[in-house]
């Protein structure tokens, strides 16, 4: 192989298997010899790729951990793998993980050739998630669409239907994406009301980056996440949270999102004590996936709602 380009590239692709290499075998598999081999190696280490040499009769070469991670290789069944991966975390949101696959993921499908593109998709397409019901699905494709606009700050067209299904098109500057644990928000200035505003992703449709570039606006105050934060403050009054629960704290925490997390108030009981701005329809859903016997002692609203849930689910079982 006389490609000096494409045998580093092959050469990589065998040291990123977790194996230890021997340069006869290295030089055998890419038609060179042993001096052209540790002449590629030390091409290698001068472009970052930490690569370990041992000596003796069993020695050989291996890529190790180094001080920061140097690009990666992928043949097309790993790009494949990652790619379904990353979109499963980005579409249902996994704590802490979902921002950071967004942002993989919008590199990654940037790269994709066409063809590995197709297989993705049709390997989502032909998946049903296994989902808690928490939140709306944001189809992966709008999220890295969106990712994208922000990254390369550019704006962004899309359609838009507003909780009482009023539907309007928008022109924004991309701010932030921002994950809540069970909804995704765009955080952006809209052109069009002059103002910033927060869009709720799963509202959004037919997203088109318009490739116009813009210079990033300051933010009013604080980051994203205070002004969506305000936003849904302004949208819903905050709920003042009081439900005690029979069952130890641990096994309430583990089926409730972080924001909602229990005090114990004995070996096999606990309160929440928290507030939300959360919805009474979605905290009556969360409180119901518990699977523990609880009281609401507030707030009234809430009480109310699990009340007549009740009853129209008594209703529903009766005959």
């Amino acid at each position: 192989m006389t490609d000096t380009p494409a045998r580093l590239l092959n050469l990589l692709s065998l040291l990123q298997t977790p194996r230890e290499w021997p340069g006869s075998e290295l030089a055998e598999r890419l038609a060179v010899s042993p001096r052209t081999i540790r002449r590629d190696v030390d091409r290698l280490r001068d472009l970052g790729y930490p690569v370990e040499a041992t000596l003796g009769a069993v020695g050989g070469y291996r890529l190790v951990a180094g001080t920061a991670m140097p690009p990666l290789l992928l043949d097309d069944e790993e790009a494949v793998a990652i790619a379904v991966g990353l979109r499963a975390g980005a579409g249902h949101a996994i704590e802490g993980v979902e921002e950071a696959s967004v942002r993989a993921l919008a590199k990654l499908e940037q790269v994709l050739p066409a063809r590995l593109r197709h297989r993705v998709s049709t390997l989502q397409n032909a998946t049903i998630p296994l989902t808690r019901g928490d939140g709306a699905t944001v189809a992966p494709a709008t999220l890295t669409t969106l990712a994208a606009a922000v990254t390369g700050r550019e704006k962004l067209r899309f359609g838009y239907r507003a909780g009482d299904g009023a539907e309007t098109k928008r022109l924004v500057e991309p701010y932030r994406l921002v994950s809540t644990g069970h909804r995704w928000y765009l955080v952006a200035y809209d052109l069009g009301r002059d103002d910033w505003r927060t869009f709720r992703v799963d509202r959004v449709s037919d997203p088109l980056a318009t490739g116009a570039r813009f210079s990033p606006r300051e933010l009013p105050a604080g980051d994203a996440a205070q002004l969506l934060a305000r936003s849904m403050s302004r949208a819903q009054p905050e709920l003042e949270l009081d439900i005690a629960f029979e069952a130890p704290a641990g096994s309430v925490a583990a089926r409730l999102p972080s924001h909602l997390a229990p005090e114990p108030t004995g070996p096999s009981s606990c309160r929440l004590r928290a507030r939300s701005a959360d919805s009474v329809e979605w905290l009556a859903l969360r409180l119901a996936l518990v699977d523990a016997a609880f009281t609401v002692h507030g707030p009234p609203a809430l009480h109310a709602h699990m009340a007549d849930l009740a009853g129209r689910l008594t209703a529903a079982t009766r005959g």
